[in-house]
C-alpha cells in the first residue's frame, strides 16, 4: 500500500502505477479483509515535525528562501498524495459512483508527479527534501475528518487546497523576478492542476449536499467552523476559486475581513 510505505521514490511510484491501474480497471477498492488503513502515513526520518511557528520564513530573493519555499512545496505534496489515496481507501464504501474515485486516483498521480518536479528543482539548487523541518498540519486537519467523507471534502480540497489558488500566483511572479524562471515555470504546473483538484472536491461536496437536501454554502461553513483550527485570509483567488465550483459564497464569511 502506497500510503505505508516510507520510501519516498518507492511511494511516488507505487502511488502512480496504483492510479494508472485503477484507470485501467486493474485494481478494486478495498475490501473488508485489507489491513486497516494507518493512522499517519509512512514517512522517512527526515523532515523533522516541528510546530506551523517554528518553520522559519525567508526570503525570496535568496537562494535559501528559495530553497526554503520548494521545501514547504515539497512537504504540501507529499502529504497530498497520502491524503488523495487516503479519501479513496478510506471511504471505499461510501455510496457514491466510480466517478468519484477515477477523480481521486487522478488526483492522486498529479500529486506524485508534483512532488518528483519539485524534489527535482530542489536537487537541482543543491538541497533536497528533508533538509529543514516542516510542519504536520496538513495530515492533522486532514486526520480529524477520518469519519466524514462531507467534512474531509470541505476541509483538505475546499480549504487547504484552495489556498494554493490563492498564493500560487503570486509565488510564480516573485520566482520569475529573482531570474528563477526553473521554479516558476514548476509552480505554474502545479497551479494547473490544483484548479483540477478543488474542482473536484467541490463536485463531490455539492454532489453529498444535494443527495442530502443541505445547502452546500451553509454546510461547508459549518463544518469549516467544526474541523478546521485554522484562519482563512484573503486575498482570496476568487476568479480561480469560482472556476473550481468554489464561490464566495462558501468562503467570505468564514475569512477574518469578511467585511471587507
Amino acid at each position: 500500500m502506497a500510503i505505508c510505505v516510507s520510501d519516498l521514490d518507492e511511494k511516488i511510484r507505487l502511488a502512480q502505477e496504483t492510479a494508472v491501474r485503477w484507470h485501467n480497471r486493474q485494481l478494486s477498492l478495498r475490501s473488508p479483509l485489507d489491513p486497516p488503513l494507518p493512522d499517519r502515513p509512512g514517512r522517512p526520518e527526515k523532515p523533522v515535525l516541528v510546530p506551523p511557528k517554528a518553520t522559519e520564513k525567508r526570503s525570496l530573493h535568496t537562494l535559501p528562501g528559495r530553497i526554503a519555499m520548494l521545501h514547504a512545496l515539497a512537504h504540501i505534496e507529499l502529504n497530498a498524495v497520502d491524503l488523495a489515496l487516503d479519501i479513496v481507501a478510506r471511504f471505499a464504501s461510501e455510496p457514491v459512483p466510480q466517478s468519484f474515485f477515477d477523480g481521486w486516483m487522478l488526483v492522486a498521480f498529479e500529486e506524485a508527479k508534483h512532488f518528483g518536479l519539485v524534489r527535482d528543482r530542489m536537487r537541482a539548487l543543491g538541497a533536497d527534501y528533508g533538509d529543514m523541518p516542516a510542519h504536520d498540519g496538513l495530515w492533522q486537519a486532514a486526520h480529524s475528518t477520518r469519519n466524514d467523507l462531507t467534512a474531509r471534502l470541505a476541509v483538505v480540497p475546499l480549504i487547504l487546497e484552495a489556498r494554493g489558488l490563492d498564493v500560487t500566483p503570486s509565488l510564480q511572479v516573485k520566482m520569475r523576478e529573482t531570474g528563477d524562471h526553473e521554479s516558476a515555470d514548476v509552480l505554474k504546473i502545479i497551479y494547473d492542476d490544483e484548479k483540477g483538484h478543488v474542482a473536484v472536491g467541490a463536485k463531490w461536496f455539492r454532489f453529498l449536499c444535494a443527495r442530502e437536501k443541505r445547502d452546500p454554502a451553509k454546510t461547508f461553513q459549518a463544518l469549516v467552523r467544526a474541523n478546521f483550527r485554522g484562519t482563512l485570509k484573503a486575498p482570496f483567488n476568487d476568479i480561480a476559486r469560482a472556476e473550481a465550483g468554489l464561490t464566495p459564497s462558501f468562503y467570505r464569511s468564514l475569512s477574518s475581513i469578511s467585511h471587507a
